[in-house]
């Protein structure tokens, strides 16, 4: 027998300083009788009162008896005494593998099936004296509950483990098993893993724990994946999407598969692979769309793990940038726009201007009209009465002198010394960027947007009527000023379907963190590194991830299931399957139900047979009077 709550010593300190004070209680429980006399005259009045010395006595004592025992059964039961002793078990922790593999399917349910029921007979196999912890391993080891004998937390939790979306870490789950053992185990037992083993092959097991017991779990291993999708525009066809698809045999045999892509439900492309054993396989595919759409990437196969069959991304509209010229001249500035596939370009009359033009951007070609418009505007070679900014003087014959290379309206634009027939100098104001200027000053000025008006940028110079027509800077200056007025509408956009866990993306060199941004859904933002122009962010589940630096974005779509490469097989002599029950449990047996309900009912008929009547007082009645007054006499005449 032993006591949970209460250790033998303080039992007795507590009982013992319990019994001493009932003890006492009954040894000063002395009622005195007072006795009625009729008269005094028979009594002889006493000059002192007489010293008595009496032995004190228990009045009562099956009533004491009766109160302890009812104290120590009560006090048996608060301390929990058990028949048997629960401190001799020992501590285990059991692994159960619940990496995406574990959601494989075998002949008649899944590995995670056969990985729960091994674990459930390993659990109720243990004396009830051990404690067993669960932990939950998939990428990361996570405990599933505490360390304890109950069985029923722990049996919850092995049922309620599902295939999560990560591949397995081993090594990690045996470190952080080893390390609990070594922190909390009051006596270490077994560590136990029950699964398929399956694990990437950049995280091999290097070392295992020396009580180890494996639960193994037959994997079928015939299975055809998709590993990674990705998309980005063409650079020659601004409305064709170049895609590329990995595709894994990770059998143990070479197998033929077909590889279908989808968008809006049609077949767009289809391709027929042979993939060698335990080998990656790579396609690619075009696409021309502008549209918006769902795009799915299929293998046709019949294998254990259907999960990594399907990919979908979603493609985003690809809009052209609506510029509206008004010119007297448009012949000389449609070669110019026509050379931008993404710019749709129409041209009116400066006599057709309205206060609302359906365009992105607006170019007015020495016109500026009494109203300025609400989208980014650029004005070439404006009147000096009527320009939005100031103009200084005016230059002939002048060479274009620098270009504003920090600002990204003057990105990549190296000539110099071109000369310029006749340019309008402009006096900035405090918010303006030069952009290009001569000896006298700046000829192009570009302003950003205020509270109440759009982007602009002015001109005092005609770039195709000057030196600059035949320039390479000429079409590449209007391309950075779109990119600047529009710039989601020359956006680089890549679409990757992956899995979750560390994500790297190779943003070239002389990278700026500080203008990179990494968000998840509805906006939350992850943390990332940047290294060697190489970004890494790390997300545990699956969702879509954009990353954002400058006009480039990417999204991964991080659904596809993680599966290890290489499967794991314990090595000779590690302990394998479910240990044999011990027919004889020497389980303890609680006994303080019993006590609490035994001490009550001690301490009830305890007070019904001696606690409910009170000591009366004694009233002699007459003839009691006279029998004392007679034995007075004889005793005073003896």
């Amino acid at each position: 027998m032993s006591l949970l709550n209460l250790s033998f010593a303080e039992f007795a300190a507590i009982f013992g300083t319990i019994s001493a004070v009932l003890f006492t209680l009954y040894l000063l429980d002395r009622s005195r009788r007072k006795i009625t006399a009729a008269t005094l005259r028979f009594w002889k009045p006493a000059v002192s009162s007489p010293r008595q010395t009496q032995k004190r006595r228990i009045q009562q004592p099956w009533s004491l008896i009766l109160q302890l025992i009812g104290i120590a059964l009560l006090l048996l039961a608060i301390g929990q005494l058990v028949l048997g002793s629960r401190g001799r078990g020992r501590d285990h922790v059991l692994i159960l593998d619940t990496s995406a593999w574990m959601g494989a399917r075998t002949a008649n349910a899944t590995l995670m099936d056969e990985a729960r029921a091994s674990a459930l007979a390993y659990v109720r196999s243990l004396p009830s004296a051990d404690r067993v912890l669960l932990i939950r391993a998939d990428g990361l080891a996570t405990p599933a509950g505490v360390l304890e004998s109950n069985r029923a937390p722990v049996e919850r939790a092995i049922r309620a483990s599902r295939p999560g979306s990560s591949a397995l870490n081993l090594q990690q789950a045996f470190d952080f098993a080893r390390q609990f053992m070594r922190l909390h185990a009051t006596r270490p037992g077994e560590i136990v893993f029950s699964g398929a083993g399956r694990v990437v092959a950049t995280d091999p097991v290097t070392s295992i724990p020396p009580n180890l017991r494996v639960l193994p779990v037959a994997d079928r291993g015939d299975n055809l994946g998709l590993r990674k999708i990705g998309l980005k525009r063409s650079e020659d066809d601004a409305a064709v999407w170049q895609v590329f698809i990995a595709v894994r045999n990770y059998g143990a045999v070479p197998r033929t598969a077909a590889v279908e892509l989808r968008f809006g439900g049609a077949i767009v492309g289809a391709r027929l692979l042979t993939l060698n054993a335990n080998a990656d396989q790579e396609t690619t595919f075009r696409l021309r769309t502008r549209a918006a759409g769902m795009l799915e990437a299929r293998i046709v196969a019949n294998d254990a793990f259907p999960q990594d069959d399907r990919a979908t991304l979603e493609l985003p509209p690809q809009h052209p940038i609506r510029v509206a010229v008004f010119t007297a001249a448009p012949e000389s500035l449609r070669p110019l726009l026509a050379a931008n596939p993404q710019v749709q370009a129409e041209f009116h009359l400066p006599s057709l201007w309205h206060n609302s033009p359906e365009a992105d951007v607006v170019i007015f070609d020495r016109f500026v009209p009494d109203t300025p418009p609400s989208v980014p505007t650029i004005y070439i070679e404006p009147p000096a009465a009527k320009s939005p900014i100031p103009i200084r003087s005016t230059v002939a014959k002048a060479k274009l002198k620098s270009w504003n290379a920090e600002h990204e309206l003057g990105a990549g634009l190296r000539t110099k010394d071109i000369e310029i027939e006749s340019a309008s100098v402009f006096a900035p104001r405090n918010q303006d960027v030069p952009i290009a200027e001569v000896e006298a000053g700046p000829v192009i000025v570009a302003r950003p947007a205020a509270a109440n008006s759009p982007k602009l940028v002015v001109f005092g110079f005609h770039p195709v009527r000057s030196g600059m027509r035949y320039e390479l800077a000429t079409p590449l200056l209007f391309a950075n000023l779109l990119r600047w007025m529009r710039p989601a509408m020359f956006r680089r956009w890549e679409l990757n379907a992956g899995v979750a866990g560390v994500t790297t993306v190779d943003l070239g060199k002389n990278v700026d963190p500080a203008g990179v941004m990494v968000q998840a859904d509805y906006g939350s933002t992850i943390p990332y590194t940047v290294n060697g122009g190489k970004l890494s962010f790390f997300s545990g589940s699956p969702g879509n991830v954009r990353v954002l630096y400058g006009d480039r974005e990417i999204l991964y779509s991080l659904t596809l299931p993680e599966i290890g490469e290489a499967a794991w097989t314990a090595p000779k002599g590690v302990r394998r399957g479910v240990p044999r029950r011990n027919p004889i449990d020497p389980s303890p047996t609680d006994l303080w139900p019993w006590l609490a309900a035994l001490g009550a009912v001690t301490l009830a008929a305890e007070w019904m047979l001696y606690g409910r009547g009170q000591r009366r007082v004694g009233v002699l009645r007459p003839h009691e009077i006279l029998g004392a007054r007679n034995h007075w006499w004889r005793r005073k005449a003896s």
